[in-house]
Parts: C-alpha cells; sequence; structure tokens
C-alpha cells in the first residue's frame, strides 16, 4: 500500500454485534502518539541536558506521571498488552514475531473499542509493532481490525542506511548502536512523514469523533535525524555513561554482554548525543501535530497520550537498549491531557502501569470498556495527584531461546524493585529505589532485608496469578 492518505486502504468492519451507537458530542476525541525506545531523558522530567520543548508544553498543560511502567521492555509484547489491556502472560506475546490474534482471535482491542463505539479510527506509523528499520513501509505485525485507515509512511532515513556509523556491525540495525547525520529535510524523513500524514487525518476528520493513532520511530536505532538536531549537543558536552560499582545482580539481568558491547568510551558518548539528536526529532514532529491540533481548534476537545513502548539504556552498569529489568529499562514517559485533565502541568509519583491506560482512556471518553482488563483507571490520579494509590507495577522480560527460555518477573512499589528469575532459581534481586535510584546495591542476600524479600516475593506472586 502506498504511504498516502490516497492509498489508504479500510479496514475489515469489526461485527454488526459489536458496532454501536454513534458518539454524543460530549465524548472527546483521542490522539495516541507512541515514541519508538524513548527513555525519560526530557526536559519536562528534569534531565539538563535534552532539549524536548514540545513534549515540555504538553506536559505543562496536562498530566505528567513520573513512574509509568511498561509491562515487558521489547516493543511488540509491550505494544500489545498496552492495545489488549492484558498482561504479557495472558497475550502470551513474549517475542518479535507472533501475532496476538492467533492467540486471542476475539479480544476487543482499545483501537477497537473506540471503533464499536462510532469513531473513526485510524492508524500512521507504528502502533503494533513491525521491525524498525527494516520494516519501515509495510503493515508489519499491525492489526487490520482495529482501523477504519491505516498509512505506512517511509521517508529518505531507509536511503541513508549505507551512510551509518557503526560501532557494532555484527548486530543488525534494528539492535545496532549505530547513527547519521542526515543533510535531509525533517520532512523528507519517515517520521515528518508520520507528522504529516497524521495531520492529514487530523484535517479530514475534524468534524466527527476520532480515535488516530501516532507512531513514530525515532529515537530508535539506526540513529538517523537531519543534522540540525545533531548541533543541539555538542559532542564535549556529552559526559560518558557514570562507571557504577557492581550491584552484585545476577547473569541473567544483563542484556548488554560484554558491557557496552565493548565500544570505546567516545562512541558510547557519540551515540549518546545521536540517541539526543533523534530524541529532539521526534519531539520536533510531535510539536507539528500539536500544532496542527490548536490551528483546527481540537485541543480542547482531543485527549492526547503520549507515551514510549518502554525505556532504554544509555551505559548505565554497562548496558544498551532495553530488555532488562532495571528502572531504566521498565520505566518510560507517560503524558495525558486534554478535556477532563488538569491543564496546569501536575504530576504524581503514583506506580502506575501502562495497562492502566485502556481503561483510563474508556473512562474518560465515556464508553464501556470490555470485560477482562488487567488494569485499573488511572482517573482518580487525574482528579488528585496525591489520592491513595496502592498498587504496583508488573514488568517481565524473556532469557534464552525458545525451547529453554525461562522468565525474569520484577514489582515495583514506591519504595522497593525485587526482581526473581526463572523463579528465583537463576538470581533474586532487591533495591532500595529511595536510597540507591540507580539499582548499585543488590540487597537480596542482605539478612537484615529477608523479611522486604519474602513480602515482596508474596506481592509479586499475588500481582502475577501465581
Amino acid at each position: 500500500m502506498r504511504p498516502s492518505i490516497a492509498g489508504m486502504i479500510g479496514a475489515t468492519l469489526l461485527g454488526a454485534g459489536f458496532m454501536g451507537a454513534p458518539p454524543q458530542p460530549r465524548h472527546p476525541n483521542v490522539l495516541l502518539i507512541v515514541a519508538d525506545d524513548l527513555n525519560n531523558d526530557l526536559g519536562t522530567y528534569g534531565h539538563p541536558l535534552v532539549k524536548s520543548p514540545n513534549l515540555d508544553r504538553l506536559a505543562a498543560r496536562g498530566f505528567r506521571f513520573d513512574r509509568a511502567y511498561n509491562q515487558f521492555p521489547l516493543c511488540s509484547p509491550s505494544r500489545v498488552s498496552l492495545l489488549t489491556g492484558l498482561r504479557p502472560d495472558t497475550t502470551r506475546i513474549h517475542d518479535l514475531q507472533t501475532d496476538f490474534r492467533t492467540v486471542l482471535p476475539t479480544v476487543v482491542t482499545l483501537p477497537q473499542m473506540f471503533r464499536g463505539n462510532g469513531y473513526f479510527v485510524a492508524r500512521v506509523g507504528k502502533i503494533y509493532h513491525y521491525g524498525n528499520p527494516d520494516q519501515i513501509g509495510t503493515s508489519g505485525l499491525d492489526d487490520p481490525a482495529s482501523w477504519d485507515v491505516f498509512v505506512n509512511p517511509r521517508g529518505i532515513d531507509k536511503d541513508e542506511e549505507g551512510q551509518l556509523t557503526n560501532f557494532t556491525p555484527t548486530r543488525g540495525l534494528g539492535s545496532a548502536l549505530a547513527y547519521y547525520a542526515s543533510p535531509a529535510a525533517d520532512a523528507e524523513h519517515t517520521d515528518g512523514k508520520v507528522a504529516a500524514e497524521t495531520i492529514a487525518l487530523l484535517e479530514k476528520n475534524k468534524d466527527r469523533p476520532f480515535f488516530i493513532g501516532a507512531g513514530f520511530y525515532r529515537p530508535h536505532c539506526p540513529f538517523i535525524a537531519p543534522r540540525k538536531y545533531f548541533d543541539l549537543y555538542p559532542l564535549d558536552t556529552i559526559p560518558a555513561p557514570a562507571a557504577s560499582p557492581a550491584s552484585r545482580a545476577p547473569p541473567a539481568a544483563w542484556f548488554t554482554t560484554p558491557p557496552h558491547w565493548g565500544i570505546s568510551e567516545q562512541a558510547q558518548r557519540e551515540s549518546i548525543r545521536a540517541y539526543y539528536a533523534s530524541t529532539s526529532f521526534l519531539d520536533a514532529n510531535v510539536g507539528r501535530v500539536l500544532d496542527a491540533l490548536d490551528r483546527l481548534r481540537l485541543t480542547d476537545t482531543t485527549i492526547v497520550v503520549f507515551l514510549s513502548d518502554h525505556g532504554y539504556h544509555l551505559g548505565e552498569h554497562g548496558q544498551w537498549m532495553k530488555q532488562t529489568l532495571f528502572e531504566r529499562s521498565a520505566r518510560a514517559p507517560l503524558i495525558v491531557a486534554g478535556p477532563g485533565i488538569s491543564s496546569n502541568g501536575r504530576s504524581t509519583s503514583r506506580i502506575v502501569e501502562f495497562l492502566d491506560i485502556y481503561p483510563t482512556l474508556a473512562d474518560l471518553a465515556g464508553v464501556r470498556p470490555p470485560q477482562g482488563l488487567q488494569g485499573r483507571s488511572l482517573t482518580p490520579l487525574l482528579k488528585n495527584p496525591h489520592a491513595k494509590w496502592d498498587h504496583p507495577a508488573l514488568t517481565q522480560v524473556r532469557r534464552g531461546p525458545a525451547a529453554s527460555a525461562y522468565m525474569g518477573y520484577s514489582i515495583r512499589t514506591e519504595k522497593w524493585r525485587y526482581t526473581e528469575w526463572d523463579n528465583g532459581k537463576r538470581g533474586v534481586e532487591l533495591y532500595n529505589e529511595v536510597d540507591d535510584p540507580h539499582e548499585d546495591n543488590n540487597l537480596a542476600a542482605d539478612v537484615k532485608h529477608q523479611h522486604v524479600v519474602v513480602d515482596m516475593q508474596r506481592l509479586l506472586r499475588r500481582t502475577n496469578g501465581r
């Protein structure tokens, strides 16, 4: 399918039994903006270096969740969990290849819920998983039943891959520390096209209720962005990752082995710079969409949700990218703005999960969600950031080849992170997130903390239904 509005193809309609009456005027629009591999290094989250003025202004008029956690720090499992409202052990999506419809053929996804309530529903770019960068311009593991219309942009960054500086050439480009400062204009890149196509959909459908997903590709590697965004970050301002003391974490805890994949400190700094350049490029394109909402007078009637599918390591503990159960991988940005949401830049430090987004949007839009969702509505926190909220976050990740794979599970409360690998047979971790926010000191074997280990183990099993 051509990546343009003219080439859009409507997906299969839902069964008539699920289709409801058109929504009443009081129902707000929804714009779901999803970044790929973005961590919390943003101005609004207090980062001293990263320039993200557009996400900062979104947070300033909305609500920021300071401790939001994904369910599985890998693209497809995380996105499927978010869009079905079900934990990865329920969806049984633990990899990048399995279509969730082969496991849950009748599940009602988040966009399907809105489609069944009379909304126009569309996506641009990566909402469900497909390989970045290999499958850019295709539908990948998309779910046709979720959309009336879909668009798969493809930009000049696909043609520039041969120009990359690649510090890890033995790794595939979708998991490589590689970058290119492009001479091409913003609009020529895939993310520039995502912004343009999203704006076209807003213009075309501004007079009817809509749910539109805008799936951006940055800052996912390879880090390709226009040169002007690299110029925002002179290399001499980029510190190398701080050396962390040994955390006594078990071998299963590590994704990047050997540490930093053996690349030099200079290469580490160049990679961080390229990641931040890609983040600012993402921010600029999000800003174009937000400007369009203002121009079309949709800002006051549209719920905007911005998030990333998971966090991202930039050398902490020698780790890069995702697929760990440390804070840096499990935590991700989540910002909500729009009707019914505080407009004075409030935030909460309560622990929330991405599972909570589905029931929250149903609640805010006044539509009835399907039964069996495993998250809870965040509207009490949107009304009062300090409301009583005693719900932990559960994140998991798989290790090893499929035939002999085992799981790691991590439970996060406001004070503690407790992690078990292979039900504890391959290691246990306990971190005091108040006194040790960088997770340098594993307290699991400390006799003085055994009562905490026991309590957290019980909480993990109760939350995970085991």
